[in-house]
This record gives structure tokens, sequence and C-alpha cells, in this order.
């Protein structure tokens, strides 16, 4: 007699395995998470590459970008305070001078040195004489300016710039023969600190003055490191033959940069009101006044920075946006699903999109710390006077190895815990989806 076999029945649907499934589609939210991120088939997913290509292209993307405009605003800040460190932020001369360092006199007396210096905004102020001439070699000669300086100018500028030698104190009643030379002009000529050196100026009839280098400065700014020489007021006023309250103009130095054109028209409205007791009309004029050329270039680079800027905004979104469409193409089936079910659009990426996006967003996270780093590091590089970028780089130009170690000690270090901090949000965000 044959015997009827009956399919053996499966296991009740009390079984742990169903329940636990079945218990999975009643919180949606968590089925989701739990399918994203204990995926079985991880290896056979394209997203993962492609979304660690994308956030390395935008990671070097930012950098460039952080880089670029640090580099920008860097050299516009180093070539603006430079400029101002030759010629101050607002320059008092006659009005008749011509364009040139063959200046006429302007009557300065310590009633008007005053006056200035009272003035709200103003920081210091400072006499200053020039007198183009010649430097002559035994094999070589080259043209200078010579300026004259007295014992208020504020030479902290040079002082910082000095490779070589002291600054010394200025006078403009005795005449030392000591000078200041660059070291481009030094280099050309095969002068060193001590060396005397022949200097000619030709007016009337030729003068010749011998003077001894007592310092060496580089500015790097070769349009007037190749052009100044500094030394007594009292020379150079000699040398122009004029009285001993006549110079070729005031030097002001102010606060606020921001207040530059303010500041300017204030003190030619008082100044410029009587002439001096010599009959010369007093002309004020800003540093952009005097250099409008360079001023004008240095704006153009602001252009530079907002092309910068839109580029990499675009070329992040898009790589972004490519990103996000890879992970929805693979994710389909579970869209269909979620659409099948009733999900709206919001919901679909709030419980999809976003938990897929959350691995590319944490790599993103601990890529960018590092590069946030680099960048606020090449910022005080170029344009800070204190901060670990700037100790750096001091400590490489005077030789302090154990200062220029320290400093990148703690950029490490820093770099390390912001590294951890993000890993550690990593560990809580990926628990806090899966308890969901």
């Amino acid at each position: 007699m044959r015997c009827l076999c009956f399919p053996k029945r499966s296991k009740p649907i009390r079984d742990v395995r169903n329940r636990r499934y079945i218990i999975l589609l009643m919180n949606l939210s968590r089925f989701i998470a739990l399918r994203i991120y204990r995926s079985s088939d991880v290896g056979k997913q394209v997203s993962r590459p492609a979304v660690l290509i994308a956030t390395i292209g935008v990671a070097i993307g930012l950098a460039v970008m952080i880089i670029a405009v640090s580099v920008i605003i860097g050299f516009k800040s180093e070539v603006r305070d430079k400029i101002i460190g030759f010629g101050s932020h607002i320059q008092i001369s006659n009005s008749d001078a011509a364009r040139s360092f063959e200046t006429r006199p302007i009557a300065v007396t310590d009633s008007m040195l005053a006056a200035l210096a009272d003035n709200s905004g103003v920081k210091h102020v400072q006499r200053y004489s020039t007198k183009p001439g010649m430097i002559k070699t035994s094999d070589a000669f080259q043209g200078m300016v010579l300026k004259g300086i007295g014992p208020e100018y504020g030479s902290s500028f040079f002082r910082r710039h000095l490779i070589e030698g002291e600054f010394p104190q200025f006078s403009d009643s005795a005449s030392t023969n000591r000078v200041v030379i660059s070291k481009a002009i030094a280099d050309k000529l095969k002068l060193k600190l001590g060396d005397k050196i022949d200097t000619y100026y030709i007016q009337d009839d030729v003068r010749a003055r011998r003077l001894t280098i007592v310092g060496i400065y580089q500015t790097n700014f070769s349009e007037y490191d190749n052009l100044f020489l500094l030394t007594d007021l009292c020379l150079v006023n000699r040398l122009n033959k004029w009285h001993p309250d006549q110079v070729s103009g005031v030097e002001l130095e102010l606060y606020d940069y921001d207040k530059l054109e303010e500041t300017t028209y204030r003190i030619a409205d008082e100044v410029g009101r009587h002439p001096d007791p010599y009959g010369a009309e007093y002309c004020v004029l800003n540093v952009e006044q005097l250099n409008p050329q360079i001023f004008a270039w240095l704006g153009i680079l602001d252009v530079n920075i907002w092309v910068i800027l839109i580029l990499m905004i675009g070329v992040a979104g898009f790589t972004m946006v490519s990103g996000l469409l890879i992970i929805i193409i693979e994710r389909t089936s579970m869209i269909g699903v979620l659409k099948s079910l009733g999900a709206n659009k919001f919901q679909i990426l709030t419980k999809l999109v976003l938990p897929c996006s959350l691995p590319t967003f944490i790599s993103c996270l601990k890529i960018n710390v590092g590069m946030a780093w680099i960048g606020s590091i090449m910022g005080e590089y170029l344009t800070s006077r204190q901060g670990i970028g700037y100790l750096i780089v001091y400590g490489g130009q005077v030789f302090k190895l154990d200062l220029v170690m320290a400093s990148t000690v703690i950029l490490c270090a820093l770099a390390g815990l912001m590294y951890a901090i993000v890993a550690l949000f990593e560990k809580i965000a990926t628990k806090r989806a899966e308890k969901k």
C-alpha cells in the first residue's frame, strides 16, 4: 500500500527568525537602516568606491581653493604692507612737486607735527627727505634714491626685514654718514657690511659723499629694494641745500586702514588752508593715490578669488550630486518597495538617501579636518604675524629647529584630535542608526 507523504509543514510563525522579520517590517526605519548597514552584497556595490573617489575629489578641490584664496589674499596683504612700509599711509608734500624724487621742499614745524599727531586715527607722524643719486664702485654703478629720516622715524618695518647689521638712530641735526642699503643693491655691486661707498648727486654741480654701510635689509619687493638707501635727514637736507625746517614731506601712519580715505580728506582740509612760510602749498595724498596702478592691479585679484570660489562650488556641487545619483540608482529596488508601501519623496529622502549618505559625510569630515588645518596654516604663513604657521616659518628663518618641531608636533596633535572626534561621531551615529 502506497503511503502518502504530505509536505512537511514549515515552522510556526512563532519561529524566532520569522518573528524577527515581522517585527522589523513593523518598524520601517529600523528595517531600512539595518538593510543598509548590514548589507551582504557590499563587494558588489558601485557606490562606495565611486563615492570615495568623489569625496577625495571634493577634498582636493577644497584644499586647492583654500590654498589659492589664501595665496591671493596673503599676496595682496604683503604687497600693501610693503608699500605702506616704504611710504606710510598718507604723505604730505609740495603740491608743485613733480612725480619724481627730486622734490620741492615744504616747511614742517614742531607745532605742525603735534597738530597732525593729535588727529583721530593717526598713529604716528614722521618727516623724510629724498635725493636721487648714483652709487659708483670700481667696476659698476647703480642709480638710487637717498632717503633721509629723522629720530622720530618708525623703523619697525625695516627692523623686521633687516638681515645684517643694525638700523641706527638717525639724526636731523648732524650727519653720521651711515647708510642702510638693500640686499639687492649689495649683491649687484658686491658690497658687504662695513664697506664704504661713494655716492654722487647731480645738480648745479656734482656733489659726492662717502657713506658707510651699517645695515642691509631685504623686503623682496624689487621696485623699492633696487631704489632706496636710508640715512640721516640732516645729510639729505644739506645735499638739497634746504633750511633746517624744510623737508620733502611728512608721512602719517594710521590705526585703521579702512578709514584711509576719510582721514585723507580730513587732513587735506586742515593743512590745505594756508601755505607754508616759504610760499609752498601742501598736498595730501594717500598710498592708493600715490600708487594707483599697483592698487588697481591688486583690485583685479579680487575677481580671481570670486572666479575660483564659483568654479570650486560648481565642481563640488556636481560631484556631490553625482554621488547621490549613484546611491539612488543602486537603491532603485528599495525605492520601488518604499513607493509601493505608500512612502512619499520626503520619506524616501529621510529613510533611505540620508542614511546612505552618512558614510560619505563621515569620510568627507575625516579628510577635510586635515585640509582645514593645512588651509589655516597657509593663511597664517602668508598673512599673519602670529600662530602656528607663523612660528614654523619664523623658526625656519632663524634656525630654531626646536620651535619648528614643537609647532609641527602641536599641529599633528590637533589634527589627530579632530580626526578622533570625527571617528567617535561616526561610531555614535552608526549605533543610533542600528538601534532605531
